[in-house]
């Protein structure tokens, strides 16, 4: 595997270096991945890293009264699918409350958790912000007309990776089997992804010069990758990260990733400050995709999620 062009931006310094935004410039084109470091929130990862071991070290029994459904769809999971096929992982789901003030969370009974995830998604959504408008730097445009992401359609996860099958075998055998992998390989459906991972290593992306490429765990960075709809906007300029996770065979591991979603009632398509030739896409709405995204999540339905090559003009 070879990590040469998965490189390391600084935060606060890459504004002012032409070296650095060309970097990112060339790793938003090949696969969509990049590092992030003196992001100025490590305080708050340091927090949640803590609660996450905490929550996934719960009893089963624990964990199981906060289940998210298809009408609930925050929460804990353990049988969640990509591509058709189950994930060998468990995970916590959490958003802001609806504008409306409406909480769709469900919490464990720990305040100190709910207090922590709330202060790591605030700073985590500012980060977003931030490292959108410096992607767009590369993109010779007026920032003020560009659209953002929202809060309230953006949200975290809490993901564990273990060795085993957290599910009973009696469970197994009424379920979708188990894939090759750990999370099978996918794109995330938004702008772009803050990841956070701990040091185990496992995550892989698709180069397009390379293949499969390692994304190897680095000390204070943040991993970042494109959505589908950072594809669109850039009208393929920029490439929606395909990656996924390698299952683990001595170690358990944990990730984070918080995803940077479009505002609730946008319409996707190429933006038309940066076009320089024909819209590759026609216009479809965050709603009908994210919803479109999310359904398979829970029963294999015969057929791939909706992927942004439905909506190829």
């Amino acid at each position: 595997m070879n990590q040469a062009n998965v490189p390391t931006i600084d935060l606060q310094k890459a504004r002012g270096d032409a070296s650095q935004l060309k970097l990112l410039d060339l790793a938003c084109r090949d696969h969509g991945f990049f590092l992030l470091k003196n992001h100025g929130m490590q305080k708050e990862i340091d927090a949640m890293w803590q609660m996450s071991k905490w929550f996934f070290n719960q009893p089963r029994e624990e964990k199981l009264k906060i289940i998210r459904t298809e009408t609930i769809p925050l929460g804990y999971y353990d049988r969640e699918l990509t591509k058709q096929k189950r994930d060998l992982k468990e995970v916590f789901d959490f958003m802001y409350p609806k504008l409306s003030g409406e909480d769709l969370n469900q919490w464990p009974e720990n305040n100190e958790f709910r207090s922590t995830m709330e202060i790591f998604f605030s700073k985590a959504s500012q980060v977003a912000e931030e490292t959108l408008q410096l992607i767009f730097l590369n993109l010779n445009s007026n920032n003020s007309q560009l659209p953002n992401g929202e809060g309230s359609t953006s949200n975290a996860r809490l993901n564990f990776y273990p060795v085993d099958d957290p599910l009973e075998e009696s469970t197994r055998n009424k379920i979708t089997n188990l894939g090759d992998m750990a999370l099978h390989h996918h794109t995330d459906p938004g702008i772009l992804t803050l990841l956070l991972q701990d040091m185990t290593g496992g995550l892989q992306t698709k180069s397009k010069e390379f293949g499969w490429i390692d994304i190897e765990p680095e000390a204070d960075t943040i991993v970042v990758n494109l959505g589908d709809a950072m594809q669109v906007w850039t009208n393929d300029k920029y490439v929606a990260a395909i990656h996924r996770v390698t299952k683990r065979t001595k170690k358990a591991r944990y990730s984070t990733p918080y995803f940077y979603n479009p505002k609730r009632d946008a319409v996707i398509q190429p933006l038309e400050q940066i076009l320089d030739k024909d819209p590759k896409y026609i216009p479809f709405t965050w709603k009908e995709y994210i919803q479109g995204r999310v359904d398979d999540n829970y029963t294999d339905l015969g057929e791939e999620d909706i992927q942004i090559s439905r909506f190829r003009a």
